[in-house]
């Protein structure tokens, strides 16, 4: 009697499941080597069937876990006669046992990182706001991974910035302090960062998305060899500990949740403002850790000659900082109109900005520019003039305590955002306001800011 052959286990096919993907990036299109997985305009797989061979690859480096395995009606049944024939288990051992191992080993090697790191930036011995302003962001992350905040601090004569920073938060600070850090140059601080990170295996690092920070963690990043998430708008925790990095993308149309979910430590870089500063306790204290890291000078290609200030006087202004701001844009018409804002601005003891609009056409400086390409701000009061609200714009300052815009479109954009929202012709309603906060003033004998 003919011996009957056992039935051949199908593959299975691969199945996008509806509302996990994140949009991290195309990560499982560029992992099948079948060209499969194509990619819809919200950045999510659409999987061909018909060409998937559930090798899964695209399944193993999702970090949102949004792609499953799956079999068709068809293959069910014929897994069903292979139960019956006993010749073959729904899963090869050896499969199941190499994706195990391969699981276990990354468990191991990412648990070596414990701690939340900010690198506080430092000219001549101040710190940069932002720096502050990131390690009140980093004690809201170690809230949910249960690990200490520090932070870095490089330089010449620098450890009061290190009492500085428990002020604001931080619980260790790593200090190396040398002659040759007095000034910033790329290769002898990415060289101490990286002894420092190579030692004490901190799980995330924050930056500043200065100048400075931007480039500082650019290198940092290609030598550990792990990820950097640039200009974040938003930083969280997710149920396994990694750390979500939103920020803009595809021109600001988008926001995109990023995640380094193989490598450590995971980097990201805030631009200023962006995040909220924290309250300054001076009764703070905290664990200094000094470390002796020497340079020879001769070695360091790179010489500071000369350091020149970019201050433009005493009356420059810096929008950043500002608590009242009045922006104008498309909707202005003209650099004569804004004359109007700048009013209204003196009455409130406020400045100028702009949208990138007002700004391409020459209607205002570049200094002036509020947004994505331009500065980040959190005034107490944005007053939004003939600005419509593209999202470049709204990342910006849609983190101001009250935003109020006038704009004659009802169906603008900016007023999803605003907090109250005046339909109209601007040109009658600015003037109004005006008169109104000078009326206002007089009566209570207020003088100006």
């Amino acid at each position: 009697m003919e011996k009957k052959k056992p039935i051949k286990k199908p593959r299975g096919k691969v199945r996008l499941i509806e509302g996990k993907c994140i949009a991290c990036g195309a990560r499982c299109q560029s992992a099948c080597p079948v060209d499969a997985v194509e990619m819809n305009e919200r950045g999510e797989p659409i999987v061909d069937l018909a060409k998937c061979i559930a090798c899964l690859k695209c399944v193993k480096v999702c970090p949102a876990e949004a792609l499953e395995k799956f079999y068709t009606p068809e293959e069910q049944k014929l897994l069903e006669e292979i139960m019956k024939q006993h010749d073959v288990h729904y899963e090869s051992h050896a499969e199941a046992e190499g994706i195990d191992d391969e699981a276990a080993k990354l468990k191991k090697k990412l648990a070596a990182y414990k701690g939340v790191w900010v690198f506080v930036e430092q000219f001549e011995g101040e710190a940069a706001r932002v720096s502050w302003e990131l390690l009140g962001t980093a004690a809201q992350l170690t809230a949910r991974l249960n690990v200490d905040v520090s932070a870095i601090v490089v330089g010449h004569q620098v450890e009061h910035l290190c009492h500085e920073a428990f002020h604001y938060g931080a619980q260790k600070a790593y200090l190396i302090d040398d002659p040759v850090f007095k000034h910033y140059r790329t290769a002898p601080y990415l060289k101490a960062v990286k002894f420092l990170v190579e030692k004490y295996k901190p799980e995330i690092i924050l930056m500043g998305a200065t100048g400075l920070g931007r480039d500082l963690a650019g290198a940092v990043a290609t030598q550990l060899k792990t990820g950097l998430t640039a200009d974040c708008t938003g930083l969280s925790i997710d149920d396994k500990g990694n750390l979500l990095q939103t920020r803009p993308a595809f021109g600001g149309n988008i926001m995109a949740t990023i995640l380094c979910d193989r490598f450590r430590p995971q980097m990201a870089t805030v631009r200023p403002h962006v995040m909220a500063m924290p309250e300054c306790v001076t009764a703070r204290t905290g664990e200094i850790i000094k470390e002796i890291f020497t340079l020879n000078e001769d070695d360091i290609l790179t010489k500071v000659l000369e350091v020149i200030s970019d201050k433009k006087g005493d009356d420059h202004i810096d929008i950043a900082g500002a608590e009242f701001i009045i922006s104008g844009g498309r909707g202005m018409l003209g650099k004569e109109n804004f004359a109007m804002l700048q009013e209204l601005a003196d009455e409130l003891g406020g400045v100028i900005g702009a949208s990138r609009s007002a700004v391409d056409a020459g209607w205002m400086p570049l200094d002036r520019q509020v947004g994505q390409t331009g500065k980040t701000v959190r005034p107490k009061i944005y007053i939004a003039c003939g600005i419509s609200g593209a999202i470049q714009h709204l990342v910006g300052m849609q983190d101001s305590d009250i935003i109020i815009a006038v704009n004659r479109d009802k169906d603008a954009p900016i007023f999803e955002a605003a907090t109250y929202g005046i339909v109209g012709d601007l040109f009658q309603i600015v003037p109004a306001i005006t008169r109104y906060v000078r009326e206002f003033k007089q009566q209570k004998n207020i003088c100006k800011v």
